[in-house]
Protein backbone atom coordinates (compact mmCIF):
# COMPACT_ATOMS: atom_id res chain seq x y z
CA UNK A 1 0.00 0.00 0.00
CA UNK A 2 1.54 3.48 -1.13
CA UNK A 3 1.69 6.04 1.67
CA UNK A 4 4.32 7.85 3.51
CA UNK A 5 5.07 5.13 6.07
CA UNK A 6 3.85 5.25 9.80
CA UNK A 7 3.64 8.16 11.96
CA UNK A 8 6.93 9.28 13.71
CA UNK A 9 7.57 8.42 17.16
CA UNK A 10 5.88 10.61 19.70
CA UNK A 11 9.37 10.34 21.73
CA UNK A 12 11.76 10.63 18.72
CA UNK A 13 14.69 12.52 19.06
CA UNK A 14 15.98 14.31 15.94
CA UNK A 15 20.32 13.92 15.90
CA UNK A 16 20.50 15.71 12.27
CA UNK A 17 19.21 19.21 11.52
CA UNK A 18 16.58 20.49 9.64
CA UNK A 19 18.17 22.02 6.53
CA UNK A 20 15.18 23.58 5.28
CA UNK A 21 13.70 24.82 8.15
CA UNK A 22 14.65 28.49 7.16
CA UNK A 23 13.08 27.77 3.38
CA UNK A 24 9.58 28.80 3.33
CA UNK A 25 7.72 30.27 0.66
CA UNK A 26 4.61 32.57 1.45
CA UNK A 27 2.03 33.67 -0.76
CA UNK A 28 -1.26 35.91 0.12
CA UNK A 29 -4.59 34.34 -0.51
CA UNK A 30 -5.08 38.11 -2.37
CA UNK A 31 -1.93 37.37 -4.86
CA UNK A 32 -3.00 36.35 -8.37
CA UNK A 33 0.39 35.99 -10.38
CA UNK A 34 1.21 38.79 -12.46
CA UNK A 35 1.70 37.27 -15.43
CA UNK A 36 0.19 34.02 -16.63
CA UNK A 37 0.92 32.56 -19.84
CA UNK A 38 -1.83 31.39 -22.02
CA UNK A 39 -2.54 27.73 -22.12
CA UNK A 40 -1.35 26.88 -25.66
CA UNK A 41 -3.98 25.52 -27.74
CA UNK A 42 -6.89 26.42 -25.32
CA UNK A 43 -9.71 26.26 -27.87
CA UNK A 44 -8.88 22.33 -28.61
CA UNK A 45 -9.57 21.74 -24.68
CA UNK A 46 -12.57 21.18 -23.28
CA UNK A 47 -14.39 23.72 -20.71
CA UNK A 48 -13.43 21.59 -18.07
CA UNK A 49 -9.86 21.44 -19.02
CA UNK A 50 -9.87 25.06 -19.55
CA UNK A 51 -11.33 25.97 -16.29
CA UNK A 52 -9.07 23.57 -14.27
CA UNK A 53 -5.73 25.67 -15.76
CA UNK A 54 -7.85 29.22 -14.97
CA UNK A 55 -8.37 27.68 -11.54
CA UNK A 56 -4.12 26.95 -11.34
CA UNK A 57 -3.67 30.76 -12.64
CA UNK A 58 -5.77 32.24 -10.04
CA UNK A 59 -4.46 29.96 -7.03
CA UNK A 60 -2.22 31.69 -4.38
CA UNK A 61 0.63 29.00 -5.24
CA UNK A 62 0.73 30.06 -8.73
CA UNK A 63 2.28 33.68 -7.31
CA UNK A 64 5.29 31.80 -6.38
CA UNK A 65 5.66 29.78 -10.44
CA UNK A 66 8.15 29.96 -12.36
CA UNK A 67 8.82 29.18 -16.07
CA UNK A 68 9.45 25.84 -15.35
CA UNK A 69 5.95 25.11 -13.38
CA UNK A 70 4.00 26.78 -15.85
CA UNK A 71 5.71 24.41 -18.57
CA UNK A 72 4.84 21.31 -15.77
CA UNK A 73 0.95 22.79 -16.12
CA UNK A 74 1.13 23.11 -19.57
CA UNK A 75 2.35 19.36 -20.44
CA UNK A 76 -0.27 17.84 -17.88
CA UNK A 77 -3.05 20.05 -19.33
CA UNK A 78 -3.87 17.62 -22.71
CA UNK A 79 -3.74 14.74 -19.65
CA UNK A 80 -6.85 16.12 -18.30
CA UNK A 81 -8.26 16.93 -21.41
CA UNK A 82 -7.78 13.13 -22.05
CA UNK A 83 -9.63 12.05 -18.10
CA UNK A 84 -12.30 14.80 -18.50
CA UNK A 85 -13.04 12.69 -22.37
CA UNK A 86 -12.30 9.80 -20.62
CA UNK A 87 -11.83 9.09 -16.92
CA UNK A 88 -9.59 5.95 -16.39
CA UNK A 89 -7.51 5.57 -12.58
CA UNK A 90 -3.83 5.90 -14.51
CA UNK A 91 -4.58 9.02 -15.76
CA UNK A 92 -6.18 10.50 -12.66
CA UNK A 93 -2.95 8.92 -10.48
CA UNK A 94 -0.59 11.17 -12.63
CA UNK A 95 -2.37 13.61 -12.61
CA UNK A 96 -2.66 13.64 -9.04
CA UNK A 97 1.10 13.48 -8.88
CA UNK A 98 2.10 16.40 -10.90
CA UNK A 99 -0.37 18.72 -9.27
CA UNK A 100 0.97 17.36 -6.07
CA UNK A 101 4.45 18.53 -7.27
CA UNK A 102 2.86 21.82 -7.57
CA UNK A 103 0.99 22.20 -4.07
CA UNK A 104 -2.92 21.30 -5.37
CA UNK A 105 -3.56 20.35 -1.16
CA UNK A 106 -3.11 21.52 1.79
CA UNK A 107 -1.03 18.39 2.74
CA UNK A 108 1.36 19.19 -0.18
CA UNK A 109 1.73 22.74 0.79
CA UNK A 110 2.78 21.55 4.28
CA UNK A 111 5.51 19.16 2.00
CA UNK A 112 6.63 21.94 -0.19
CA UNK A 113 6.67 24.73 2.56
CA UNK A 114 4.23 26.81 0.81
CA UNK A 115 2.54 28.70 3.16
CA UNK A 116 -0.56 30.98 2.00
CA UNK A 117 -1.40 34.00 4.23
CA UNK A 118 -5.37 34.14 4.70
CA UNK A 119 -7.27 37.11 3.20
CA UNK A 120 -7.11 40.03 4.93
CA UNK A 121 -10.68 41.50 4.18
CA UNK A 122 -14.02 40.15 4.92
CA UNK A 123 -16.66 38.81 2.42
CA UNK A 124 -19.42 40.43 1.77
CA UNK A 125 -20.81 37.42 3.88
CA UNK A 126 -19.15 38.45 7.13
CA UNK A 127 -16.86 37.28 9.68
CA UNK A 128 -16.61 33.80 10.91
CA UNK A 129 -17.97 34.98 13.88
CA UNK A 130 -21.02 36.64 12.65
CA UNK A 131 -21.61 33.58 11.15
CA UNK A 132 -21.28 31.83 14.25
CA UNK A 133 -23.82 34.35 16.02
CA UNK A 134 -25.97 33.59 13.07
CA UNK A 135 -26.07 29.94 13.42
CA UNK A 136 -26.56 30.03 17.07
CA UNK A 137 -29.15 32.47 16.65
CA UNK A 138 -31.02 30.11 13.86
CA UNK A 139 -30.66 27.10 16.45
CA UNK A 140 -32.01 29.16 19.30
CA UNK A 141 -34.88 29.95 17.37
CA UNK A 142 -35.12 26.33 16.16
CA UNK A 143 -35.51 24.94 19.42
CA UNK A 144 -37.92 27.37 20.56
CA UNK A 145 -40.30 26.48 17.57
CA UNK A 146 -39.55 22.62 18.51
CA UNK A 147 -40.96 22.91 21.99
Amino acid sequence: MAGYGPPPAERRRRRNADTYADVQVTVSADTVPAEVPPLPGARRYLKPTRDWYETWCKSPQAAAFIDTDWQRLHMLAPIVDQYFREPSPKLLAEIRLNESLLGATHVDRLRGRIKVEQRSTTSDRGTADNVADLMAERRRRLMSDAS
